[in-house]
């Protein structure tokens, strides 16, 4: 997983800052990129042929069906808009399930060259030193993250009523355009909580087992375990986690 992480967040810095070919999916909005596909490729590839029982979904191909009840989740490019516009943050996204429950998790950011992994019950590491969530305890003292769906432009909802919400209690706001690197920055203390609505489950496998292992906590909108499915996901330390889930609910 580590290797394939680095080997695909190489490609993407190899190739940062040519032109690009740029396609759009589900909106105007989402984005798609010659390297997305490159990286896709190369991370299915490298799996089957070490894993080829294994079960892979990566955001762009079709899933490939597993029969020992492991399953790797890629993102093989977060960050795909920043990508295409030369705004150096983004990361590949690798998480390894088993029964459906993640066990392993990577997120490698090729630009500042830090690799973040976790293991279940082993803890969760950046260029392999441990990693612990912030101390933060209080909503109002908090650096928070948060991004928004392809589909605001259509239907902001609540998204931008969070947004308000999060604006007015919380230090300050970010919204740099990368849910897996938000999730690592949570588990390593840069940033005290995240949320945000309408990801799909490469976006934040990795980084939810990260937050865990690191000491903080995950959840839905509601603090329950659905984020997976419903793809609405919110993540704090373990005393602003709370203070987070009573302003969503407003």
């Amino acid at each position: 997983m580590l290797e394939v992480a680095r080997e695909a967040g190489a490609l993407q810095r190899l190739r940062f800052g040519e032109p690009r070919q740029i396609q759009t999916k589900s909106s105007a909005i989402d984005l798609v990129t010659d390297v997305d596909r490159a990286c896709d490729a190369l991370v299915r590839e490298r799996v089957r042929a070490a894993f080829p029982d294994d079960g892979l979904l990566t955001e762009e191909a079709a899933e490939q069906r597993g029969s020992n009840g492991w399953r790797w989740i890629v993102d093989p490019l977060d960050g795909t808009t920043n990508y295409a516009h030369g705004f150096p943050h983004f990361a590949v996204s690798i998480a390894v399930e088993h029964g459906g429950r993640v066990e392993l998790g990577a997120i490698y950011n090729p630009i500042k060259e830090e690799l973040f992994h976790a293991a279940r019950g082993a803890g969760a590491f950046r260029n392999g030193s441990p990693v612990r969530v912030s101390a933060a305890d209080e909503l109002e003292r908090s650096l928070l993250a948060t991004g928004f769906p392809y589909s605001v432009h259509a239907a902001v909802g609540d998204s931008l009523e969070y947004f308000g919400r999060f604006i007015r209690r919380a230090q300050a706001v970010r919204r740099a355009g990368s849910a897996a690197l938000d999730l690592a920055y949570v588990a390593c203390g840069r940033l005290d909580a995240f949320w945000e609505m309408g990801l799909s489950a490469w976006d934040m496998a990795a980084g939810s087992l990260l937050v865990q292992e690191a000491g903080g906590l995950v959840g839905d909108l509601a603090g329950e375990q659905s984020y997976m499915r419903s793809g609405d996901v919110c993540a704090a330390t373990p005393r602003v986690f709370p203070a987070l889930l009573e302003a969503l609910r407003g």
